[in-house]
């Protein structure tokens, strides 16, 4: 077991700690007056959506905001009930997006990565049927800090997976790179749930002002790494992994016909040469991913999606609370109203991600 990082922030992990009850968020209300009555209920990988705990907006806002663009938004623990309970949701799976505890450098990153899984704990084990949680890590370029909270997250606080931002550092890392090999290594041995979301690119200077980066530039960056480990070989180097991509997987799934076409008349050995993949590996590295559908339930995704990745790898989401309230009624209907079967639609709903993590389907709700 880890010890704790810093005797001056409780960093100790307690189990089944009470905590106060945050208050609701009023501005969940702003164009939602009507309650949704899905005809089904909901396992969500991020269904009542990402943590934003009062002391990780203050570190955010202390070092000069998100660098994307994107406003910190309110949260509380009540908020991500009273969404689920509107649209349905039985079980979330909490996790930080952006830039998380990568905002602040050094060790009080790492202090801020611990707090935050250690928050998110806490929130777990209070109610382990209605929230699971993604562990937040440090930059993983530091190698040996964020292998060991990993460790923490995983084996001490039972983590149901843990999150990676699309890209580290200054400069153009991604998820394939050499550098990232270790981390993937270790997730690889626990064959471990990994949560991709996207982050920032390098270059943060906006287009205009009402185009902050989360917009367009978050389903690219995504794309760009799920990409990276293709051609790389990452992703069929660690098979056990079980990555799940944000947002439909970004433009993966609209773009991936683009290299695959490339090469797929070509000899393997001069398409391993000039583009790091068959037309096979690329394809099967593609269908390995998991889809989340979190502000990505237009007819024409969906499409995309049910043709082009297998059924059992799509999964409901919906990214509270950073988008506008309005947004997450507006995303299920879309949902509801396909023409997919109804069968494919309780997939979607709960069966694809009870099958991802098998404790959802427990009574009891945890794993520990």
């Amino acid at each position: 077991m880890s010890a704790p990082m810093n005797n001056d922030i409780e960093m100790q992990y307690k189990p089944q700690e009470q905590m106060q009850a945050a208050p609701s968020d009023a501005q969940l209300e702003q164009g939602n007056q009507t309650e949704q009555k899905p005809k089904r209920t909901f396992l969500g990988m991020r269904g009542g959506g990402l943590l934003v705990p009062d002391f990780y907006a203050r570190a955010v806002e202390e070092a000069g905001g998100d660098p994307s663009g994107w406003a910190t938004p309110e949260w509380s623990l009540e908020s991500s009930r009273h969404i689920m309970q509107k649209l349905g949701v039985q079980t979330s799976i909490l996790s930080i997006t952006a830039p998380g505890a990568c905002i602040l450098k050094g060790k009080a990153s790492h202090e801020l990565a611990r707090k935050l899984n250690l928050e998110s704990a806490r929130i777990r084990d209070q109610d382990p049927e209605k929230f699971g949680f993604f562990a937040n890590l440090p930059d993983i370029l530091e190698t040996q800090a964020a292998l060991d909270e990993l460790r923490y997250a995983l084996d001490v606080l039972k983590a149901d997976g843990v999150t990676l931002f699309t890209r580290y550092g200054k400069a153009n890392t991604y998820l394939g790179h050499p550098d990232v090999q270790p981390i993937w290594e270790e997730l690889n041995r626990r064959a471990c749930v990994v949560f991709v979301h996207p982050t920032h690119p390098v270059d943060t200077n906006t287009v205009n002002p009402r185009m902050p980066q989360p917009i367009i530039d978050y389903p690219h960056e995504t794309t760009r790494t799920a990409y990276d480990m293709l051609t790389q070989g990452t992703r069929l180097k660690y098979p056990a992994c079980k990555v799940i991509l944000s947002h439909a997987g970004g433009t993966l799934p609209y773009l991936i016909s683009r290299p695959t076409g490339l090469v797929r008349k070509m000899p393997d050995a001069v398409a391993k040469d000039r583009m790091g993949a068959t037309h096979d590996e690329m394809m099967d590295g593609f269908q390995s991913f998991y889809y989340d559908l979190a502000l990505s339930t237009s007819p024409a995704v969906l499409k995309l999606l049910l043709e082009n990745v297998p059924h059992d790898h799509i999964l409901y989401g919906s990214d509270f609370p950073y988008a506008p309230p309005p947004a997450y009624p507006a995303f299920l209907e879309d949902l509801e109203n396909s023409t997919m079967t109804s069968e494919m639609r309780d997939k979607i709903n709960f069966g694809n991600a009870t099958n991802l993590l098998p404790r959802l389907s427990k009574p009891s709700g945890t794993q520990r």
